[in-house]
């Protein structure tokens, strides 16, 4: 007899989210194949020396086993670092913080991936995201954020596009984490305990600056105060994001500077023609803050937000709580309005807009 269940594809990286995706699926009746993506080879278990992608496939085969489901490997590494990892170099070499995150999800996770389901005749997609679908009347699916307020990934999402995510499922998204780890520690899943990762999944163990160093040859340059004056060095624009905490503090020079000396300093402007790198003191220096910013890029989820809208809020990093804005079209980009000022807009971040619990789309700060 032909079997009539509704096929899905799901998304299966090693961990309890996706383990108990897999679990929750099989109760609601689809047929459930899993989908390992290989990204990057290159980074190392610090403990093992192993690529870590192989024992985070090794982990998925384990559930897939326990669970009883068939595991594929689909290998994107290639494109993955044309579409994401070349991206992301561009524009930290341009001066920017990119989300490599977002790029992931758009063009891999439900873009090469999305596809590689339609080619196994599957019905949907599936990934352990922490985040809703909604879908209309007119079958328009709307994104909503997830349940668990401190594990929403909505953040992430807003470049999905409409025809992927009609086709999707989050079988999470209504569940706070630790309710998905009490189940599989009660299943009996073998990544019950598994430590979440954390941080840009191909850099690995190494600091950030390190990474970008493979590529990007230092450039060392001034730091200066407010006034201009110099007070240090850095060895790169590239590698410092704005509202970044700087790490040093300036040498006392007179009572003022003495005064001084102990408060933080923190990133508030990039020059990149002069390469210079300007720092405040204190995290409430009214330079961190801004009261508009400009977004270009734009991506809408299913319709473009109205101007005149009152209700709309913006996030402009992730597990920021959205801020309430007014917006206007210009030329094609969008300038953000924020109803009180916003602590570190930085260029080259998302800019994500929400109405209520609805993520709307959004694009990138210039």
């Amino acid at each position: 007899m032909r079997n009539t269940k509704p096929k899905v594809l799901l998304g299966m990286s090693g961990g309890v989210d996706s383990s108990v995706s897999a679990v929750l699926l099989k109760k609601r009746g689809y047929d459930v194949i899993g989908g390992f993506i290989k990204n990057w080879s290159d980074s190392k278990d610090i403990w093992s020396g192993e690529c870590q992608w192989r024992g985070d496939r090794r982990d998925a085969m384990r559930v897939a086993a326990e669970l009883d489901i068939p595991l594929v490997t689909f290998d994107f590494e290639d494109l993955y670092r044309r579409k994401v990892v070349n991206k992301m170099f561009k524009a930290y070499a341009n001066g920017a913080t990119p989300n490599p995150d977002v790029l992931c999800n758009q063009e891999i996770k439900f873009g090469v991936f999305f596809q590689a389901a339609k080619k196994l005749k599957a019905d949907f997609i599936a990934t352990g995201h922490y985040a809703r679908i909604r879908r209309d009347r007119n079958s328009v699916a709307r994104l909503l954020r997830g349940s668990d307020p401190d594990k929403d990934q909505s953040y992430f999402l807003h470049r999905v596009t409409q025809r992927a995510l009609r086709k999707t499922i989050f079988p999470i998204g209504n569940l706070k984490k630790s309710e998905v780890k009490k189940m599989a520690k009660s299943l009996g899943l073998s990544t019950a305990e598994k430590k979440e990762s954390m941080g840009i999944c191909f850099i690995g163990k190494q600091p950030m600056k390190d990474f970008l160093r493979t590529r990007i040859p230092s450039k060392p340059g001034d730091v200066v105060d407010p006034n201009g004056t110099v007070i240090g060095r850095h060895d790169g624009l590239d590698a410092v994001t704005i509202g970044q905490r700087h790490g040093f503090r300036i040498r006392a020079q007179g009572a003022g500077r003495r005064a001084q000396s102990s408060i933080p300093w923190y990133a508030a402007a990039k020059d990149l023609k002069s390469n210079c790198l300007v720092v405040v003191p204190g995290r409430e220096h009214p330079s961190l803050y801004s009261k508009d910013a400009y977004v270009s890029d734009l991506h809408w989820i299913a319709e473009r937000p109205d101007a005149k809208c009152q209700t709309l809020k913006a996030a402009v990093r992730y597990r920021q709580e959205p801020v309430s804005i007014s917006i206007a079209y210009q030329r094609g980009n969008l300038h953000i309005k924020f109803r009180h000022p916003v602590f570190a807009v930085a260029p080259g971040q998302s800019a994500v807009i929400y109405k209520g619990a609805e993520c709307l789309g959004g694009g990138v700060i210039e």
